[in-house]
């Protein structure tokens, strides 16, 4: 492995452990000011000192997070779609290379929708991407995306999803958790790390499938509405931190959101 490339990754996947716990605000590039991520800057400030990453695009990038701070960045390089148009598979590349080093990036993200109509599209974007990503040391990170059709997720499919991203070359893997994950991460050569999708019903429902995931081989989470979108941002992002570098259960992972949610 390149110097540059094992660097980049190794600034995500901290060293002492080969773990990340990500911070994912890129939502707006096909959802627009989702809640509480209207105004990014207020929301991704005070969660940078507990992130290890943040998956962002560049005008979020460029416009709302100050240059002071030494996070690596995974910035989202696909778009061109949106949630009101007709397919949201329908992505292209939409950020240069040389914008992506320009930013000093560590790796860089792209959807890919396999079993959709626009899958021969959404494949070849990652091919193409990891090519030139290649010439520059930069890691590819590929999102195994279903757009609207959440019931897709299951291990047959985003195990089919996940190998098809490595085969292509893909440095790393999102995916979202399901029953039967370890058979996806056994199959899938690179890290694997889970997406928290939609907000779910309860902190504890959070933590469980954060440490099921780490229990089942996951390299960590790259989670975004079930940490900003709580009201207790802070304790939310630094349970999470508890189970994926520390190896809390989902129980204490609770206690330590419950402690910190009261200061």
């Amino acid at each position: 492995m390149d110097w540059g490339l094992e660097n980049r990754l190794k600034r995500i996947f901290k060293p002492q452990d080969g773990r990340t716990v990500m911070l994912a605000v890129d939502h707006g590039y096909f959802l627009g000011p989702v809640s509480k991520l209207e105004e990014p800057g207020k929301t991704i400030e005070p969660l940078i000192p507990y992130a290890d990453s943040l998956m962002l695009t560049r005008g979020v990038l460029r416009n709302c997070v100050d240059a002071k701070y030494d996070v690596p960045i995974v910035l989202r390089v696909s778009g061109g779609n949106s949630i009101v148009g007709k397919d949201l598979s329908n992505e292209g590349i939409t950020v240069s290379m040389q914008d992506a080093v320009r930013l000093n990036v560590c790796a860089v993200a792209l959807s890919i929708y396999v079993g959709a109509e626009y899958e021969h599209q959404t494949l070849t974007n990652l091919a193409k991407l990891i090519d030139e990503a290649q010439n520059y040391g930069m890691p590819v990170l590929a999102v195994t995306a279903v757009g609207k059709e959440l019931e897709k997720r299951d291990a047959k499919y985003l195990g089919l999803s996940c190998r098809i991203a490595a085969e292509l070359g893909a440095q790393i893997v999102k995916t979202y958790y399901c029953d039967d994950f370890e058979k996806i991460v056994k199959s899938c050569p690179v890290p694997v790390v889970i997406a928290g999708g939609p907000k779910l019903k309860t902190e504890t429902d959070v933590f469980q499938m954060a440490y099921n995931a780490i229990d089942c081989g996951a390299k960590g989470v790259d989670m975004g509405r079930n940490i900003w979108q709580s009201e207790w941002p802070i304790a939310m992002i630094s349970a999470i931190r508890s189970i994926v570098h520390a190896g809390a259960s989902a129980e204490k992972a609770f206690g330590i959101f419950s402690e910190l949610k009261n200061k």
